[in-house]
């Protein structure tokens, strides 16, 4: 099996609207999040996606507490940024409302970077499509 590196390291972020925390205690580590209305993401069935989180080689996952379930990246920060509860996201997809101070990072400590997205397949020599569908992937996520 061959891993191609289809993007950059990324990382989670899980944060909340400063009204959010002003109503609610900060969560000081992951298990504290079953306390609090979380905005998650679920699927079609209604399972929600666990969070999980690692900090100096301990991993801990969550299954969010109470609070609105999304299939869509959108609805799920227009959720956080309503006050809706805290979100747990790629970084990169609530980086503006960070900055700018509508939302507050949470739990930074356990929110460790990872590897990114990887492309698997079984073969070095791939059809003249599939090298394309490669490189492309490479040129799309600048790697």
């Amino acid at each position: 099996m061959i891993a191609l590196a289809i993007g950059p390291p990324l990382r989670v972020a899980v944060v909340a609207t400063p009204g959010y925390l002003n109503d609610h205690p900060a969560p000081m580590e992951p298990a504290d999040l079953t306390a609090h209305r979380c905005v998650a993401y679920g699927d079609a069935h209604g399972d929600l996606s666990p969070w999980s989180f690692e900090r100096d080689g301990r991993a801990v996952t969550v299954t969010p507490g109470r609070g609105p379930v999304f299939n869509d990246g959108d609805l799920l920060v227009a959720a956080a940024l309503e006050g809706f509860g805290i979100l747990y996201i790629l970084e990169d997809l609530v980086a503006a409302p960070i900055a700018d101070g509508r939302l507050t990072r949470l739990l930074e400590p356990w929110c460790e970077p990872f590897a990114g997205y990887h492309l698997y397949y079984a073969d070095r020599r791939g059809t003249a499509a599939f090298e394309l569908f490669k490189e492309t992937l490479r040129e799309s996520r600048a790697v």
